[in-house]
């Protein structure tokens, strides 16, 4: 995927517009509706969207901006919750345990698909316990190194762990993380053994990188633009697969001297099983309508994230290959089920 020009993220402001645990019953003004066409009335009347993850994060920052954009559009009260902990698992419990009348929804990432690999058992089943209802977006991750490394490029670091096996070693997100994953797949691709340290949070495993603690880390956009910029780490590749008009000094990932190796974070809104087909049909219809206005594409490539509004099943079909993926990687990393 080529990602387009990306305005470089300020999580702070994004904090700011839109401050957590509330109910959004006005817009900011970037969330005001743009001229157009009209989009369809709701069949709903209300909509409650839990994130697995804190404050701050793609899954949380573009719920709200959803739900801002839903409450103004229509006039309808709309409320994000976060539910953290145990990867995710307890928002998706929560969201099943709701009525399934589609008023509820999970803001989802990459780690929903990783959850059949961590646990054995997660309390349901992800491709049948839920219903998806779109994709939103995608977005690349930067491997990032301290500024300091001795390593200057790729293909350098790649180099010194071939030389010296498990002296590399790259910080994540916790044991199942998307950013272990990613980490793990790149060390397969490119044939080296490193070891992973696991923390609490990406912001937690960046601070790690930022101080010299570990080697690398594989960060999604939004989390390590601003490091980058500020110097505090240095980008050795992007994971897409053509370099980012925002960073072209960068180069690839294939260019930098890993062939095959490209990783997307991708976000999406699920609901639960239980929810009627045309309850979904219409979800989808309303929620890809937002997604297509222009000051949402805008706002949400600010957070590094390239709209990509599907169809449920398209979106079905993209969680059961990143699934059967996580399945794989684990497999050869040793990822058990805990």
């Amino acid at each position: 995927m080529t990602f387009p020009r990306l305005p470089e993220p300020s999580r702070r402001a994004l904090l700011k517009w839109l401050p957590a645990g509330i109910a959004v019953t006005a817009a900011p003004a970037w969330a005001q509706p743009s001229t157009g066409a009209e989009l369809p009335a709701p069949a709903l009347s209300s909509y409650r969207f839990i994130v697995g993850f804190g404050a701050g994060g793609v899954p949380d920052a573009a719920a709200r901006l959803i739900a801002a954009t839903l409450s103004e559009r229509w006039k309808l009260p709309a409320m994000v919750e976060n539910k953290t902990g145990v990867g995710g698992t307890l928002a998706a419990r929560a969201v099943l345990a709701a009525t399934g009348d589609g008023t509820t929804l999970l803001s989802v990432s990459p780690a929903h698909a990783t959850a059949p690999a961590v646990f054995r058992n997660p309390g349901y089943d992800t491709l049948r316990d839920f219903a998806p209802v779109t994709l939103i977006g995608e977005g690349p991750a930067l491997i990032v190194v301290p500024k300091d490394l001795p390593a200057r490029t790729l293909s350098e670091m790649v180099a010194q762990a071939k030389a010296r096996p498990g002296s590399v070693s790259y910080s994540s997100a916790g044991v199942g993380s998307s950013s272990h994953f990613a980490a793990a797949l790149f060390c397969q691709q490119a044939g080296i053994e490193a070891v992973n340290i696991p923390y609490k949070s990406v912001g937690e495993a960046m601070t790690e990188t930022i101080a010299g603690r570990v080697q690398f880390h594989v960060a999604p956009y939004i989390s390590a633009l601003g490091m980058v910029k500020e110097g505090k780490v240095r980008a050795l590749a992007v994971t897409s697969a053509a370099r980012l008009a925002d960073m072209p000094e960068v180069p690839t990932a294939a260019q930098a001297g890993v062939p095959g190796y490209e990783w997307s974070f991708w976000y999406g809104l699920l609901a639960s099983a239980k929810t009627p087909a045309s309850i979904v049909a219409q979800l989808n219809q309303d929620i890809t309508g937002i997604l297509r206005l222009p000051h949402v594409k805008a706002q949400l490539a600010t957070m590094g994230v390239t709209v990509a509004a599907s169809t449920p099943a398209a979106f079905q079909k993209l969680i059961e290959s990143e699934v059967a993926k996580y399945a794989r990687i684990a497999k050869t990393a040793n990822i058990t089920p805990q």
